[in-house]
């Protein structure tokens, strides 16, 4: 009996069907990857939280060793320059423009408040009056002040205490400044818009002292080895100089920031920035 087309094309197409069956049999029987075996890679590396997000960021620029200027006069170097990177990298940020904005302390913190600053940071502390227009971070480094003088001049000044009647340089916008408007009124007190300007007038004999944070004095004069000016007297309004990353009213990832600030100070990173820096 002779077998039509149409038988021919049924069994053509059981057999295709049986191989492919028997293909797909031996593929499942195949021995499972072993663990050593490399996992499917994804595209790209893990998200952050904050990837995709653009921040306004700015700093002072004017007080090393927190932030300041390399010798080139372009670079700005530092701790809190190297804490913002620290920051970049576990939270993947961006920062708008040509980078971090360099800035006097007082339009720094008028910017923030105003929120044409995201957040900021430049040993900036905490303070009753900033807590007003602005939010912080948990403290990642404290500070007290101290009183700088001249040591060719014959001013008498030995510490905060003997600063009756003489003249007194401080940054406008800063912990010094707040602490001479409130407790030295017996004192001459001159407003500075930059702390390289107050330095100046002691190293001319135009004031009498200067009063800025300890890391502050102790920086200018480690690197200006021709300066005349000397540190006087024990550091005071300890624990009144924690300094904070600021940021705008209601910052929509201040969590983000002050979880990754709490991480940065368990692994040990900003033990580390304070050596490099502050020693």
């Amino acid at each position: 009996m002779k077998k039509s087309r149409k038988t021919t094309k049924i069994l053509s197409l059981v057999l295709a069907l049986a191989l492919a069956l028997v293909t797909l049999t031996a593929c499942a029987e195949k021995a499972p990857a072993s663990s050593s075996d490399p996992a499917p890679s994804s595209a790209g590396s893990a998200a952050k939280p904050l990837d995709g997000v653009t921040l306004n960021i700015g700093t002072s620029g004017l007080f090393g060793p927190f932030s300041y200027y390399a010798d080139d006069g372009k670079t700005l170097i530092g701790y809190d320059i190297d804490l913002f990177a620290a920051l970049q990298e576990k939270l993947g940020f961006s920062i708008s423009g040509d980078g971090i904005q360099a800035m006097t302390y007082s339009a720094l913190t008028t910017s923030v408040g105003q929120g044409k600053l995201d957040l900021a940071a430049a040993a900036l502390c905490v303070t009753d009056e900033r807590k007003e227009v602005m939010d912080f971070s948990d403290t990642y480094c404290d500070s007290g002040l101290t009183v700088m003088i001249n040591k060719t001049a014959t001013s008498g000044i030995t510490g905060v205490d003997s600063l009756a009647g003489k003249k007194v340089a401080v940054e406008k916008g800063t912990a010094s400044h707040a602490y001479a408007d409130k407790y030295l009124q017996d004192a001459i007190v001159e407003v500075h818009d930059a702390i390289t300007t107050a330095y100046a007038a002691l190293e001319q004999n135009k004031v009498d002292a200067v009063i800025q944070d300890g890391p502050g004095c102790a920086f200018y004069i480690k690197t200006n080895p021709n300066t005349n000016a000397e540190i006087v007297g024990e550091e005071f309004n300890q624990g009144q100089s924690p300094y904070a990353v600021a940021f705008k009213k209601n910052f929509e990832y201040a969590d983000q920031f002050k979880t990754a600030l709490a991480e940065l100070l368990a692994d040990g990173t900003l033990d580390e920035l304070y050596d490099k820096w502050c020693k």
